[in-house]
């Protein structure tokens, strides 16, 4: 991470303890020091706790300390060499940061409302702290001593753990740092828009396999082409319903097509802005009756206009009946498909068996989907040609004996899935692994570096084994 980025997240971290003070979070304008100072002082005392944490501020440190944070802007009168005294202590991280503490109150009680920053406001004190360690890690990389990235880690665990117990821990898919800021208006002619239209579907057409998938979306696109048709001619029009449920293994290309339709319904005048938001299980359900169902609305309200993609769908429903909260989920998302009618499409995605016991745990469920779309598996053909585009993108490319190496390895993964099979999960696996491997041996050449050939092309042996 660059440092700019760091001082950034800081800055972020700050405008969110004025928000908080602002809202008197856990009383906090009753404190001496306002959270911000008291934010500002514990991410100082966690870089030079790291920094010392060998038992010397190297020049290095120090230095970048300064750049970080500034002399000016700190209360100590000499704040490396102080806190170096004292800080890097251990004493230092046997307690979490008071800071935390009100950002994870914030969420955890929705004191904010509305919430620009949606629930996450403890992931970004936590992110600004891991990025921050980050950074002090690094000044001396061919001596980052064991017990200094211990001390990281434990560190960052007890953040993580304290966060997660109070069930406003965010994954990383589901984080964003900055408030939601309104749609940028869109200026583009009808023609335009007709152009985009198409590129978009070419775009899907060239996608690898999915024939069925293609064939499904084209008709429903197509349908609602025709339907526009008679809107502008006063005819009557038929209500085309545009929820959607994928099924289909892992790495079936379920989300890329989902990320396609979103922009493609903006073109066809379906969606007026053409996000696509996607969460799961862990985005939705949190371990308080009533958290859930304001986390889902939450994650609604930023989807309207848009797709909102549920991934795992059924893991939502699996644990009904015992105490569970994804049935909480589950009611508020049907209630919100009802009153968004014509502002909100949901995608819900995963396993076919599942799918079919996930849509059969509530009646009205099922009603709201109208669109079951199959994603198949590729077959080895198919993964060859992933291989090769994704390789391609790289600026890679496989010699002709690891062309065929590879379509071998391909072939019998396809006649031996194993229960984990991935489809294209796969092949990018198999890729990056050829990758490392290639440069792993070809390092070793004193001509590598002026040698494009050598530089972008994968042979035999450095194909691994799946599973590897």
């Amino acid at each position: 991470m660059k440092q700019l980025e760091l001082k950034q997240l800081i800055e972020l971290s700050c405008e969110v303890s004025d928000v908080l003070t602002k809202a008197n979070v856990g009383n906090i304008l009753t404190s001496k020091k306002t959270l911000t100072d008291l934010l500002w002082e514990e991410l100082y005392s966690f870089a030079v706790y790291l920094a010392g944490a060998d038992g010397r501020l190297e020049e290095k440190e120090i230095k970048v300390i300064h750049e970080i944070f500034g002399d000016e802007n700190f209360m100590y009168d000499s704040p490396v060499s102080k806190a170096g005294k004292g800080a890097a202590s251990d004493s230092f991280a046997d307690k979490l940061p008071e800071s935390l503490k009100y950002a994870v109150l914030a969420d955890a009680g929705c004191k904010l409302s509305p919430d620009p920053y949606k629930g996450q406001k403890a992931m970004i004190f936590y992110d600004t702290f891991k990025l921050l360690g980050q950074t002090i890690l690094v000044q001396n990389p061919g001596d980052v001593s064991d017990v200094t990235g211990l001390k990281f880690t434990l560190y960052l665990d007890r953040m993580e753990k304290f966060i997660r117990e109070l069930a406003v821990w965010h994954p990383a898919n589901q984080k964003f740092y900055r408030p939601v800021s309104p749609a940028e208006p869109d200026f583009e002619t009808e023609e335009e828009k007709s152009d985009k239209l198409e590129e978009l579907l070419e775009n899907l057409n060239g996608l690898t396999g999915l024939i069925n998938v293609k064939h499904q979306v084209g008709s429903l696109v197509n349908l609602i082409r025709v339907q526009k048709m008679r809107e502008n001619q006063g005819m009557k029009v038929t209500d085309v319903s545009k929820h959607m449920v994928f099924m289909g293994n892992p790495g079936t290309g379920k989300t890329t097509v989902a990320r396609m339709l979103a922009e493609i319904y903006k073109y066809l005048g379906v969606l007026r802005k053409g996000q696509l938001v996607e969460v799961d299980r862990s985005g939705l359900v949190r371990g308080y009756v009533g958290q859930t169902a304001s986390r889902t609305q939450e994650v609604i309200e930023e989807a309207l206009g848009g797709i909102l993609f549920i991934d795992e769908a059924y893991t939502l429903t699996v644990n009904k009946g015992e105490g569970d909260f994804g049935q909480e989920a589950v009611d508020t998302l049907l209630k919100a498909m009802e009153d968004h009618r014509k502002d909100l499409i949901v995608i819900v995605a995963g396993y076919t068996d599942l799918m079919d016991q996930f849509l059969e745990s509530n009646p009205g469920l099922r009603s709201r989907f109208s669109n079951f779309i199959h994603f198949d598996d590729y077959t080895a053909e198919e993964l060859m040609e992933i291989l090769r585009r994704n390789l391609a993108d790289q600026e890679y490319k496989l010699s002709s004996e690891a062309e065929m190496q590879a379509y071998r390895r391909l072939q019998n993964r396809v006649d031996n899935k194993p229960a984990n099979f991935a489809n294209a999960r796969d092949v990018r696996n198999f890729m990056e692994h050829a990758i490392a491997n290639q440069a792993s041996r070809i390092i070793k050449i004193k001509s590598a570096g002026e040698d494009k050939e050598l530089l972008g092309t994968i042979e035999k042996e450095d194909l691994p084994e799946f599973g590897t």
